[in-house]
């Protein structure tokens, strides 16, 4: 479903990474609807009295388990959690939990006596129904995650790479290669800051793991033969551009905290910096793997 808005304008931009009260709001009630329709019931359920059939959620179970398994969210009590927002993370990890304990309460047999149904769970229905409410709030506040039918947060890349990143395989023909760019595709799409952090380092490494695949009798005769086969014999100045950039790629890998963590290389401040080094390099090593022979 697309509102009018949407139909009229276009979607937000997918950028936002910090959830605030609106969303974690909306968030809060579609658990909280959940709660009382009994969907969680399907694996955090209230017994009958009469019989020990499924006739809900048992709602403190649900919560006491929440806590265990997203433990920052100890320090506030169920309503405080209507005051504001936990950070980011929780509230992601949150989403995952919710998704994995959901199902679709379907109703049976009506119990007269206590006046309430007997509830049996479609899980796939629940799970499938519970991940759009979650993305269309996603969507609708610019957030960049999406709820995946995995039930994994994963997080959107710019809008450029993020159709391309969700589907890549790479099939480099060499094993190893393959599994650093996979780590730091799957990495780069994680909500936590820290882990696309360790996407950069992967693809670092992807990078010069890919330098030696060249022909040659070192390392340095081995790049400039790849980098010949991308520009071409008939684009010198493309070629000098590329020598260009190589060489700046290797400067920012030795002067700034990515591949090693001496004190005088700098740290990476912010998100958005790692975001756009990533983007630069991955843009680099794709065009050299497809004009590599």
């Amino acid at each position: 479903m697309r509102y009018f808005s949407e139909r009229e304008e276009g979607e937000l931009s997918r950028e936002q990474e910090e959830i605030r009260d609106g969303p974690w709001g909306g968030i809060l009630a579609l658990i909280s609807a959940r709660i009382v329709d009994g969907s969680f019931g399907a694996t955090y359920p209230e017994a009958c009295e009469d019989g020990g059939a499924i006739m809900g959620c048992d709602e403190s179970t649900f919560w006491r388990a929440l806590r265990a398994e997203v433990p920052t969210l100890r320090e506030h009590s169920k309503f405080e959690l209507f005051d504001q927002p936990p950070r980011t993370l929780d509230v992601l990890d949150t989403v995952e939990f919710c998704w994995r304990c959901v199902g679709r309460p379907i109703q049976g047999k009506y119990h007269q006596h206590f006046g309430h149904h007997h509830l049996h769970f479609d899980i796939e229905v629940g799970q499938d129904e519970f991940r759009k409410d979650v993305n269309r709030i996603f969507r609708r506040n610019g957030l960049a995650y999406e709820l995946t039918e995995q039930g994994r947060i994963e997080r959107l890349a710019g809008p450029v790479l993020r159709e391309e990143l969700a589907s890549a395989e790479f099939r480099t023909g060499e094993r190893e290669l393959d599994r650093m760019l996979e780590t730091a595709r799957r990495k780069f799409l994680d909500p936590d800051e820290a882990t696309r952090r360790e996407a950069l380092e992967a693809l670092w490494d992807a990078w010069e793991r890919l330098k030696t695949l060249g022909s040659g009798r070192d390392k340095k005769a081995q790049a400039a033969s790849l980098l010949d086969q991308a520009a071409g014999p008939s684009s010198p100045k493309f070629r000098v551009a590329l020598e260009r950039e190589a060489r700046e790629l290797h400067s920012i890998g030795n002067n700034l905290q990515i591949r090693h963590s001496e004190t005088n290389q700098e740290r990476l401040v912010r998100g958005e910096h790692v975001d756009y080094l990533f983007h630069r390099l991955l843009g680099l090593i794709q065009m050299v793997l497809r004009t590599k022979d």
